[in-house]
């Protein structure tokens, strides 16, 4: 039999990944259309996009390892937790996971044994998954989640700065902006696919989102209007 694909295997590091991304354009395009708003020059708007990129490819790979590693503390804790009541009260234990397997809809005597099967075979991995709701796909891997997030980043926030060092300054926020819409619906399109979700719903949202940043940035540096050069 041919395996299974499941699109929810990806999840925990196309969410980093998207994340990353998705910012990574965003942000640094909104930076890029804010000085261009208020400048003629091409030096401080290259000068903005490239700090951008390094500050917040740090920002993004800091920020997601201490966020997943505290899920991943919370895990660690949880199952120390259980370890414990398994140890102290195994036939309790048994109990509640056969009342679990109950509410999904097993008779009492099938789940009884569904019980003392699976934790006759690895107990605290039944607890863990069925009581605790934890597994290896929605497992939190820090390191995983903070290189996916910063190198996706990374490779968003390169592209706006790209159009910053080699497209004409003149019209430095038209150029973002469109690119940036462009570079957007492209990272909608090919999250949409690798998920397997609806594609044009995808690409509006972030579309929609990022006109929104970028529309109110440039704003900011019109209604300032300050000379950078």
């Amino acid at each position: 039999m041919e395996h299974e694909k499941h699109y929810i295997n990806r999840s925990s590091w196309l969410r980093a990944a998207v994340l990353g991304a998705n910012d990574g354009i965003l942000s640094t395009a909104s930076i890029a259309i804010g000085v261009a708003a208020a400048s003629d020059a091409r030096e401080p708007i290259a000068l903005a996009s490239l700090a951008g990129l390094v500050a917040g490819a740090l920002s993004m790979a800091a920020g997601e390892y201490v966020s997943v590693s505290s899920q991943s503390d919370v895990e660690a804790a949880d199952l120390k937790r259980e370890q414990h009541e398994l140890d102290t009260m195994p036939e309790g234990e048994k109990v509640e996971l056969a009342a679990i397997y109950e509410k999904r809809g097993l008779d009492v005597e099938t789940a009884a044994k569904v019980a003392e099967q699976l934790m006759a075979h690895n107990a605290l991995e039944a607890h863990a998954r069925d009581e605790l709701g934890m597994n290896e796909i929605t497992q939190a891997r820090p390191l995983q989640a903070a290189l996916a997030s910063g190198a996706s980043f990374v490779f968003g926030a390169v592209l706006p700065l790209l159009v910053s060092l080699f497209l004409p300054v003149q019209q430095m926020v038209v150029y973002q902006y469109v690119f940036a819409i462009v570079f957007l619906a492209v990272l909608g399109a090919v999250a949409a696919k690798a998920g397997g979700s609806g594609m044009w719903k995808a690409v509006a949202r972030i579309t929609f989102w990022g006109t929104m940043a970028m529309g109110l940035t440039a704003l900011v540096g019109y209604l300032f209007d300050v000379s950078l050069a």
